[in-house]
C-alpha cells in the first residue's frame, strides 16, 4: 500500500502540467508549438522567458510538494523517496489527460536534486551551465544531469534499489531527447543562445531547416 500510494501522489503532482494549462489559457496546445513539448523550455520558445520561468517554478515545486508529502506520511519507509519521485518525472513525461504526451522531465529532476540535497542541487545546476554555455544545447542538461544523479544518489545512500529506480527514469528521459538529437544533427535544434540572441537563432534554424528540405 505504501507503494502505490508513493507511486500515485508522485504521478498525480507530476501529471500536473502548468506548461499545457498556460497554452490551453492562451488559447493552443503547446505541443503543437515551438518544439513540440509541454515544457518550460517550449514556453519559453513559445510564450516569453516569464511565462516559462514560471513553468519551471511550478514544475520544481510539485515535485518538492510531492516528495515532501509522501515523507511525511510514510517516514519509516525507505523508499518513499524514490518512489515518489521517479513516479513525478514520469508523470510530467506521460500525463494521462494529454494522451500521455507531456514534457521531459528537467525541472521535476531539479525539484527531486533540491529535496535531496540543496548543496548538491547548487552544485549540479552550476556544473550543468558550464555544460550547456560550452555545447549550446539545453537537451544535453536532462540526459546527463539524470544519470549523473541516478548514481550520485546511489553513492549517498548506498540503496541499490533507489539508483536503479533513478537509472530507469534517466532512461526514460534520454529516450524522449532522441528527436532533440536529431534536431541537434540536421541543424534545426535550438541553441541555448536563443535566450539572448533570438533573432539570429531563428534565422539559424530557418535556413537549416530549408537546406535540409531541398
Amino acid at each position: 500500500m505504501e507503494i502505490l500510494a508513493c507511486m500515485l501522489i508522485g504521478y498525480l503532482f507530476g501529471a500536473f502540467s502548468p506548461s499545457y494549462i498556460l497554452g490551453a489559457i492562451s488559447g493552443f496546445d503547446i505541443r503543437k508549438r515551438g518544439s513540440g513539448n509541454a515544457g518550460a523550455s517550449n514556453v519559453i520558445l513559445v510564450l516569453g522567458k516569464a511565462a516559462g520561468a514560471v513553468c519551471a517554478l511550478l514544475d520544481i515545486a510539485k515535485a518538492c510538494l510531492a516528495v515532501w508529502i509522501t515523507g511525511k506520511l510514510f517516514p519509516e519507509f525507505t523508499y518513499a523517496f524514490p518512489i515518489t519521485a521517479a513516479s513525478c518525472i514520469l508523470g510530467h513525461i506521460f500525463p494521462f489527460y494529454m494522451k500521455f504526451r507531456g514534457g521531459k522531465g528537467l525541472a521535476c529532476l531539479g525539484g527531486v536534486v533540491l529535496m535531496t540535497d540543496v548543496r548538491l542541487f547548487l552544485v549540479m545546476i552550476s556544473v550543468e551551465l558550464v555544460v550547456v554555455l560550452i555545447v549550446n544545447y539545453l537537451c544535453v542538461v536532462p540526459m546527463s544531469a539524470s544519470v549523473i544523479y541516478a548514481v550520485i544518489y546511489g553513492v549517498m545512500t548506498h540503496e541499490l534499489v533507489s539508483a536503479c529506480i533513478f537509472l530507469l527514469v534517466a532512461v526514460v528521459m534520454c529516450f524522449k531527447h532522441t528527436d532533440n538529437l536529431r534536431r541537434i544533427k540536421s541543424g534545426t535544434e535550438v541553441h541555448f543562445s536563443y535566450l539572448w540572441n533570438k533573432e539570429k537563432e531563428i534565422a539559424r534554424i530557418k535556413e537549416n531547416g530549408a537546406t535540409e528540405a531541398e
